[in-house]
């Protein structure tokens, strides 16, 4: 499973691979439990992961910074259900995170995918945007 085929669909908690494409929506199958669904573009958004960015006190970073920055990291992984965990180890982990406007439910969603894709062992790559310059 690559992490360019990772996606999180509103209304839904868990991580998905894009399993294929039909009419006016996508196959998904969940990381959690490997049940596929399918799920219309008309009353879902879906968010790439390697396109998800992380509000921080300088620029916005690539969600994938913050989680090769927890990977990186010899802290041990909070319970997802405790923010004053939550928001003490990304203090101690990426601390640069704008926490006034990363809530908790965003740093639990944050933990949670990271120990999906730990578990399924999907490596984390960084896509670094390409700039574009006006002649």
């Amino acid at each position: 499973m690559e992490y360019s085929k990772l996606i999180a669909v509103t209304g839904f908690s868990s991580l998905f691979e894009i399993f294929g494409k039909k009419g006016d929506g996508i196959l998904i199958r969940s990381l959690e439990d490997k049940s596929i669904k399918y799920v219309s573009s008309r009353s879902n958004t879906f968010s790439q992961l390697e396109s998800i960015e992380v509000f921080t006190i300088r620029e916005n970073v690539r969600l994938a910074k913050v989680f090769l920055a927890m990977e990186a990291s010899d802290e041990t992984l909070p319970d997802a259900n405790d923010p004053k965990a939550t928001k003490a180890y990304f203090t101690k982990v990426y601390p640069d995170l704008d926490f006034d406007r990363v809530y908790a439910s965003d740093m639990k969603k944050m933990v949670r995918w990271f120990k999906l894709i730990k578990q399924h062992e999907i490596k984390v790559v960084l896509v670094e945007e390409e700039e574009t310059t006006e002649e």
